[in-house]
């Protein structure tokens, strides 16, 4: 089942759904684009480990650990035993722990060589935070930026802060940033929102090749209907992370349009399914 959305499907953002999303557009942007530039280019699935522990990283829907002791069914017998009386009753918390953060991102290379023509990044909502996932990205996008390497950035998330450009201010909740090595300071920003349809662009690649177009609405769309998304969504419920007043209701007119929504829940996740946890 296709996407209801023409554009970027905002469920898709939802925390319980985005690792599985990055993951498969990065490989089905890869699988789109090989066949384009072969045999000269090839396109490698890369990934980005480090480790970080902060507040979004708290492991959550874990159960609290404790100790339970059952009370016996025999009778108590009186003595004249002093009894203690009980401790200080301990309060939960929930100290953090150290994630390991696996980032996938394309390299394309020139086959006879291995040298990298072109990086593909796919940002992830660390990228976008304050912490060490950013600093990692930031200081990876900067040796690219450096380098005779073109750089591709696709953020489709809205929530989190944009990556830096040296621009007026431009105002959109997802942004695709084509930077050529040989262009540069000068870059191309694609600039969109989400009634927008996802825009396509140009994969850069040596001067003189041809430049295949990255079909961004093609590929996404059938990454949903590959991926089942449809049956891990409940249309019903809010979006995660929620949406702006204007978003939700243009939100809210789409999908009663198309079915899809009967009565809305605020608050709530929208995945409920059972391959995903129950709510």
């Amino acid at each position: 089942m296709p996407s209801p959305f023409p554009g970027m499907n905002p469920y898709l953002e939802h925390p319980e759904l985005w690792a599985e999303v990055h993951n498969r557009l990065a490989i089905a942007i890869a699988e789109a684009v090989g066949p384009q530039i072969r045999p000269k280019y090839r396109v490698a699935v890369e990934k980005r480990i480090y480790q970080t522990v902060d507040r979004e990283s708290l492991l959550i829907s874990i159960p609290d650990v404790s100790v339970a002791r059952a009370l016996t069914s025999s009778t108590p017998t009186e003595t004249a035993v002093a009894v203690a009386p009980p401790p200080t009753k301990p309060t939960t918390v929930t100290v953090p722990m150290p994630e390991e953060v696996r980032e996938s991102y394309l390299e394309v290379r020139e086959v006879g060589t291995g040298e990298v023509v072109t990086t593909i990044e796919l940002l992830s909502p660390k990228n976008k935070r304050k912490g060490k996932g950013r600093k990692a990205y930031l200081s990876k996008r900067l040796q690219v930026l450096g380098s005779f390497t073109h750089l591709v950035e696709i953020d489709l998330l809205r929530m989190g802060k944009p990556m830096p450009i040296i621009s007026p201010n431009i105002e959109s909740r997802y942004r695709i940033l084509v930077s050529r090595f040989n262009r540069r300071p000068q870059a191309e920003l694609y600039a969109f929102n989400l009634a927008d349809p996802l825009p396509t662009f140009p994969l850069p690649l040596r001067e003189g090749d041809n430049e295949p177009i990255v079909d961004l609405p093609s590929i996404l769309h059938g990454v949903y209907d590959r991926a089942g998304f449809d049956l891990a969504i409940d249309y019903n419920l809010d979006a995660v992370p929620p949406l702006t007043d204007s978003e939700a209701a243009w939100v809210d007119t789409l999908l009663r349009e198309q079915g899809l929504r009967n009565h809305i829940m605020p608050g709530s996740s929208p995945i409920v399914r059972n391959d995903l946890g129950e709510r």
